[in-house]
């Protein structure tokens, strides 16, 4: 079976960002308890977890070799999205979420500082 190419950057962005989105709404909504069904926050929570396993391959994909600034830039990407990725596993990992817990996943200066770097890969690849 041959193995599925890495997904290109844009899709991880757009998927990481469209997760952020639904994350916004939900945690207004107030649910002290996770709806059931699909297309959720667990939904679209594990659609973000899968867009940050190898972002940093991907972003890497976009520099233009080895000149600076890109290499240290790198590997802040890869620390954010290395961080980002613990504390949605984390959230995933419980046994229902609400939206007071998408709330502070929201805030969390982990995904904030991810988002910043997205939005920079972004610019860079002509977003």
């Amino acid at each position: 079976m041959a193995e599925t190419p890495p997904r290109a950057l844009k899709d991880r962005i757009d998927a990481i960002e469209e997760a952020y989105e639904f994350m916004l709404g939900y945690a207004a909504q107030g649910h002290t308890a996770e709806p059931s069904g699909p297309g959720g926050v667990r939904d679209h929570l594990q659609r973000m977890s899968e867009a940050l396993d190898g972002l940093e391959e991907a972003a890497a994909a976009l520099a233009p070799g080895d000149e600076d600034p890109w290499p240290p830039f790198l590997e802040v990407v890869a620390a954010d999205a290395e961080k980002a990725r613990a504390v949605t596993r984390f959230v995933l990992g419980q046994a229902t979420i609400g939206s007071q817990t998408v709330d502070n996943l929201n805030a969390s200066l982990h995904v904030r500082a991810l988002l910043t770097d997205l939005f920079l890969l972004d610019e860079a690849a002509g977003g």
